[in-house]
């Protein structure tokens, strides 16, 4: 890889997340956004402490939506477009579609799926403010740590493959990936500030639909930009080099004795 065709991938990495970050953001507005509506009518309903909107409602839901979900979008496809370029070839026989595809799984397991199950999204009137700080902090270090994680396994992987062979090596890394987030899963706090009352059915409606939005978004962007890599490093023949290429056979043929 050669830095006109790393700044090519990240620039093909951030116009895929752009891409990708529409459907989500459509999945956002239509499963998401009516639940923060429930939300906060139940919030509105059981306060009686009503602060000044900043943002009024209809903002928030179309304009400040689209901004966070298309930022998020651009910002992580050229991360995970850097990723792969650190991948290509060093993680298998995979061309850049499917190292595309891996790394778009990889990063919805260990940077969404993994701190979600431990630390999942709330609507709101769901959490304590007092303790907001704290629970960003040990969500953004389980996002971390599993990232860290989730690379060590790919590096323990590597290593135990000449003695173990790829499958056997693969689930040996899988397992220890997954007993050291089982501990961190343990040794971490947990939180429990759902208030009484509040419907189970929308608590996890709303969990559902951040999960649905995040699924979305990397499927999209694997898909997408698996297929601009692949175009850009593996381009297929064109037409002109296939009769160029039929033409030099043809004439090397002729000039055999």
């Amino acid at each position: 890889m050669n830095s006109i065709s790393v700044r090519a991938l990240l620039v093909r990495g951030m116009l895929a997340g752009l891409a990708a970050g529409l459907p989500a953001l459509g999945v956002a507005y239509l499963l998401g956004e009516p639940r923060v509506d429930s939300a906060i009518a139940y919030e509105d309903a059981h306060s009686h402490e009503h602060g000044a909107e900043l943002v009024s409602r209809p903002m928030q839901s179309t304009a400040g939506l689209s901004t966070g979900v298309l930022v998020y979008g651009v910002a992580f496809g050229g991360i995970a477009a850097l990723a792969v370029c650190v991948a290509l070839g060093r993680i298998g026989r995979f061309g850049p579609r499917a190292t595309a595809a891996l790394v778009s799984l990889g990063a919805l397991v260990a940077g969404y799926l993994v701190p979600f199950f431990k630390y999942p999204a709330n609507p709101p009137a769901v959490g304590d403010p007092e303790t907001l700080d704290q629970r960003t902090t040990l969500y953004f270090l389980m996002v971390v740590l599993s990232v860290l994680l989730a690379v060590g396994a790919v590096i323990l992987g590597r290593r135990l493959a000449p003695r173990l062979g790829n499958w056997n090596a693969t689930v040996a890394a899988a397992v220890a990936f997954i007993v050291v987030v089982g501990l961190a899963y343990a040794f971490l706090p947990s939180f429990n500030e759902v208030p009484e009352g509040f419907p189970a059915t929308l608590l996890w409606q709303f969990r559902l639909a951040a999960l649905a939005v995040q699924c979305t978004l990397w499927v999209s962007f694997g898909l997408l930009f698996g297929h601009l890599a692949e175009r850009l490093l593996s381009p297929r023949p064109t037409a002109a080099d296939r009769v160029a290429a039929t033409g030099a056979t043809d004439l090397a043929t002729a000039e055999r004795p």
